[in-house]
């Protein structure tokens, strides 16, 4: 009797073990690649922060302030608009609707390029903004000038992120990971010649980084345009421009979830510029940031695994596997569609505990920068502790039921996408 139980308990250690094992070996199928892509592209920002830093300390400072404030600003909203494109597109994959994968990624095109323009205003006039929130003249007037620079890289974020959603939810990011990696490449590479020896100063930097990043972008499309996505991508068609305004809500709910997040290190630098020597403050906490996200990547290349893993298995109608999928990674909800409740823990966690408590330690208690600091991480440690919380608590039948019902609302049959 005791044998038996014994042999059932180890076939159960067995098959457990192989389960963890698959799952593990698809979590890396699509985390792999999403970590190349994302290192290699937030790389370009620290890369061309180094070379600024060769030039002065005030564009270095200048350029921060555009980079961590007014780029997070933009790249907030249209990542986290691009994540209603990774939870529509994972799920119709899932559920075997190949063809609404390209649907959704043009209408993904539509909404974000529309955000962009109206977002285009907080670019041309970003020295007067730094101006009128009381930071350093010197450093807003230079900052307005990268502005003007940076509005190519706002509108690359637009096809950028999309794509790589589409790309990562029927597991082709592979392609993303190599072009990524080729483009940080190049983008050394010319950095190092427009500045480092042809002098061409704050020009060559900013010229560099926008070469290469819309390289990365012609490579994707000539991927997907030359018949190497033959199921998911049927061409242009004006079905794109049908029931936008579910897919915009859910997109501007998705923005909300993850902007709260970029911006929350963006006011953060906003309050380093108000202290003494507000340069070398600006210069010291960006670099700290940027440094830190750089090395965040890695992590966000898991949470696009599980993000991809939880959609297409809820498209699939298997709560079990999604849950499972869950506890061989942690998932902080966004491929279950589940992102205003994930706004709502953002702002509490950042707003009404990170940044006061950053305030009062920087600014009441005197501790300066590393006041700022430590109140990040409060407001950080609160929100991996709540949504963990959640995320332990969610109820997956339920979320198969919402995915279901999404899926079958928005449905087109390929007859209708012509």
């Amino acid at each position: 009797m005791e044998e038996s139980l014994l042999g059932s308990e180890l076939t159960e250690y067995s098959s457990l073990r192989r389960r963890v094992w698959e799952e593990s070996k698809k979590l890396w199928r699509v985390g792999f690649p999403s970590m190349l892509a994302r290192v290699t592209a937030f790389g370009m920002f620290v890369v061309t922060q180094a070379f600024i830093g060769h030039i002065g300390e005030v564009q270095l400072a200048a350029y921060a302030l555009i980079q961590v404030i007014t780029v997070r600003f933009a790249n907030g909203i249209l990542l986290g608009m691009s994540s209603a494109t990774e939870t529509l597109c994972g799920q119709a994959f899932g559920a075997k609707q190949y063809h609404m994968l390209g649907i959704y990624l043009q209408r993904s095109w539509i909404i974000n390029l529309t955000t962009a323009t109206i977002l285009l205003p907080v670019f041309i006039f970003a020295s007067p903004i730094f101006k009128l929130l009381g930071e350093d003249s010197e450093i807003a007037s230079e900052a307005g000038y990268f502005a003007l620079w940076f509005i190519a890289m706002l509108y690359s974020f637009v096809f950028s992120l999309t794509i790589q959603k589409y790309l990562q939810c029927q597991l082709k990011n592979m392609i993303i990971g190599w072009i990524s990696a080729g483009s940080f490449v190049l983008h050394v590479f010319l950095s190092w010649i427009f500045v480092s020896k042809l002098n061409w100063g704050i020009p060559g930097a900013m010229s560099s980084m926008i070469i290469s990043a819309w390289l990365l972008i012609f490579g994707e499309f000539i991927y997907i345009l030359g018949g190497w996505c033959p199921k998911t991508w049927k061409g242009f068609t004006f079905a794109c421009f049908l029931d936008l305004f579910p897919v915009i809500k859910l997109s501007i709910s998705s923005g909300v979830m993850l902007c709260l997040e970029l911006w929350y290190y963006a006011v953060l630098v906003l309050l380093a510029g108000y202290m003494t020597n507000a340069a070398i403050a600006i210069d010291a906490f960006s670099i700290c940031l940027n440094i830190i996200a750089w090395q965040l990547m890695l992590f966000l290349g898991f949470l696009t695994a599980a993000s991809v893993r939880v959609s297409n298995e809820l498209g699939r109608g298997n709560a079990k596997a999604a849950k499972f999928a869950v506890k061989v990674i942690i998932c902080v909800a966004v491929g279950s569609g589940r992102q205003s409740m994930v706004a709502y823990v953002n702002i509490c966690s950042y707003y009404v505990v990170g940044v006061p408590i950053g305030i009062l330690l920087g600014y009441v208690a005197k501790m300066d920068v590393k006041g700022i600091w430590i109140g990040m991480i409060i407001g950080v440690a609160t929100q991996t502790i709540v949504l963990g919380y959640i995320t332990s608590r969610t109820n997956w039948d339920e979320q198969v039921d919402k995915a279901s019902e999404r899926l079958n609302k928005w449905f087109l049959r390929s007859s209708e996408t012509a």
